[in-house]
């Protein structure tokens, strides 16, 4: 006899809404003003994202059709007055509430170059780029190094389709993203102890890995300022600050990128910073988290944030210590 054993990420069907009534909610959620997870829930919109949402011109591409496979995190949704009001976003300041003074983001023009390692070296307008992609929504865990967590509905593509659009040759081993430097707009990058501007990096295996995602969105709209507008990585498995925002660049190489935390401070920030609750920060524990939006709530935390299943093998090879920071 056949038994069908779900996926850890994998809902009970009886627990989800059909394709037909999700979409039909969405519709009806989209044709009435309003858009996103957060109002289907009854949670209201910090000011000003609304009307930022409608002046930007990829507006139309959101809210995108759901991904019945990453359609619930197994956590509540992070309310996004909570999550847009807390940010790690150190180009316009070191502090979590720097939502006002990213702001100053200028995300049009927008541009993406993808060098290195490819076929042919480009450059692309953003707008051109995310109406080229196969654009959906992902719910995912956010665990950051800092030992606190949100979940998230982003709007975006995986990274892999983004890989594939950049037509790497076989010699690339490693991702190199980078973000935009411009301390006349950005606060934060006038701070010169700091490396700028922001880099971080992949393997291949891990950048094509179905976790691995490109969020242009979230919470139904295109992506707020503060979260890293207009494209930023998602990395569910790893501590947060591997997810650069704001990228300009996508390079591909033979030799492994030094990440911007890693050059900071390499002894407690490394270049793969998988989420483990038995390996602690050098200067806290990470075995729970704080959940936010819940009053305080600690979690345990779970070992690659609860997505072992699908990464764990990416990983038979690499020597133990250097999995986490």
């Amino acid at each position: 006899m056949f038994i069908k054993r779900p996926k850890s990420w994998e809902i009970p069907e009886n627990k989800a809404s059909s394709e037909a009534t999700f979409l039909n909610r969405r519709t009806l959620i989209k044709a009435a003003g309003f858009s996103g997870i957060g109002v289907a829930a009854g949670l209201s919109w910090p000011s000003g994202t609304m009307q930022a949402a409608e002046n930007d011109p990829t507006a139309d591409l959101y809210p995108a059709t759901v991904n019945p496979a990453y359609a619930d995190a197994g956590k509540p949704i992070t309310p996004e007055d909570v999550n847009s009001k807390y940010n790690n976003f150190y180009e316009f300041g070191s502090h979590k509430r720097i939502f006002n003074e990213a702001q100053k983001l200028k995300t049009r023009p927008w541009s993406v170059t993808f060098d290195g390692l490819v076929d042919k070296e480009m450059t692309v307008d953003f707008d051109t780029l995310v109406r080229a992609m196969p654009l959906e929504d992902r719910v995912y865990r956010h665990r950051c190094v800092e030992a606190w967590s949100m979940v998230i509905p982003w709007s975006g593509f995986p990274l892999k389709a983004l890989v594939d659009y950049a037509q790497p040759l076989s010699s690339a081993k490693y991702v190199r993203f980078e973000t935009f430097n411009d301390s006349k707009m950005a606060s934060g990058q006038r701070q010169i102890w700091y490396p700028w501007p922001y880099i971080e990096g992949l393997t291949m295996a891990e950048a094509t890995n179905d976790l691995a995602f490109i969020a242009t969105g979230a919470y139904g709209k295109p992506l707020a300022k503060q979260f890293g507008a207009p494209l930023r990585l998602h990395t569910p498995w790893k501590y947060g600050f591997k997810s650069i925002k704001s990228i300009v660049r996508v390079s591909f190489t033979e030799e492994r990128p030094v990440s911007f935390w890693e050059e900071v401070n390499s002894k407690e920030y490394g270049f793969y910073a998988n989420v483990n609750p038995k390996v602690p920060h050098k200067r806290w524990s990470q075995a729970t988290e704080e959940v936010l939006g819940t009053g305080g709530e600690r979690v345990p935390t779970q070992l690659y944030n609860g997505y072992g299943e699908q990464v764990a093998n990416l990983y038979s090879d690499v020597p133990e210590e250097q999995l986490y920071f």
